[in-house]
């Protein structure tokens, strides 16, 4: 008979792992136990505190792993000072989604189609791992390897999310498109942000899509190609074909491979019609 383990703290996770080497690790479970097999002990995260708090620290955000969407929502210092993830974490599922899975689970998953993965990037998120006997802290740039791919070691947790505060960015945006409006998969996704001055040149610029590659894509020279220049239709216009050159984009049975290029660059435009760009700059 396979055992079951709801540690209420890091040492009880740590004692479980003594006894079950071998088990399998979750919090939301929303992936994890629909392809898991279920004949192995499970240990369920969702109850360990450590892995539920919001920090506020040193200028720095900090999300624990197994903290939901709906809790993160619900957060103030979330919502007032990551709006950009924030906007990813309204999309993402339908509201039992919502409740149940959890920022780290949507990490660790590491699926091309993960709605927090682009912000995140664009926010150039830090991860937390513990073990039992000591921890690390990584770019999470550097602990997505591919699809379902992680530097995850196998003994590790990831205990906290981390993110600068404030973001440095005056416009911040997620987008995703699927094939309906809402409880939708990806067909595609960006996040952005940038950085304006008074007169609209770009002073910096972040970009991230979903869903037109293994993982993450992100373009360095798109972003250099809009840094110095004006904020506007035209310029715009040229970033988005050059995006559509930058990604990798796979035909599947939701969407050909040539459609999820146009999108790439076609979200880009839809930066000029946020309300926050036209009070602005219009």
């Amino acid at each position: 008979m396979s055992a079951f383990y709801l540690p209420e703290n890091m040492e009880q996770v740590w004692s479980a792992r003594r006894k079950s080497p071998r088990a399998g690790i979750y919090a939301g479970g929303t992936d994890f136990l629909i392809a898991d097999d279920r004949k192995r002990d499970l240990i369920c995260l969702e109850r360990v505190a450590e892995l539920k708090e919001v920090l506020n620290q040193d200028g720095w955000i900090g999300l624990g792993g197994a903290c939901t969407p709906s809790e993160l929502l619900a957060n103030p210092v979330v919502m007032g000072k990551l709006p950009l993830l924030a906007r990813a974490l309204a999309l993402l599922g339908s509201p039992p989604i919502r409740n149940m899975a959890t920022i780290g689970g949507n990490i660790i998953t590491a699926s091309p189609a993960a709605d927090t993965l682009p912000p995140l990037y664009v926010l150039d998120a830090e991860l937390e791992l513990v073990g039992p006997e000591q921890g690390r802290r990584l770019k999470l740039i550097d602990f997505i390897k591919g699809p379902g791919a992680t530097g995850l070691g196998e003994l590790e947790v990831l205990k906290t999310v981390w993110v600068k505060a404030p973001t440095g960015f005056d416009l911040e945006h997620f987008e995703k498109v699927g094939q309906r409006k809402a409880l939708a998969i990806s067909l595609v996704s960006l996040a952005a942000g940038f950085k304006l001055g008074s007169d609209g040149i770009i002073q910096k610029a972040r970009l991230a899509w979903g869903s037109v590659g293994p993982t993450v894509v992100t373009s360095p020279k798109v972003e250099r190609f809009l840094q110095g220049k004006p904020f506007g239709q035209e310029i715009l216009s040229e970033a988005a074909e050059l995006a559509a050159g930058e990604v990798s984009p796979i035909s599947d049975l939701r969407a050909s491979a040539e459609y999820r290029r146009l999108l790439a660059g076609r979200l880009l435009l839809r930066l000029l019609e946020l309300p926050s760009h036209k009070q602005a700059f219009v």
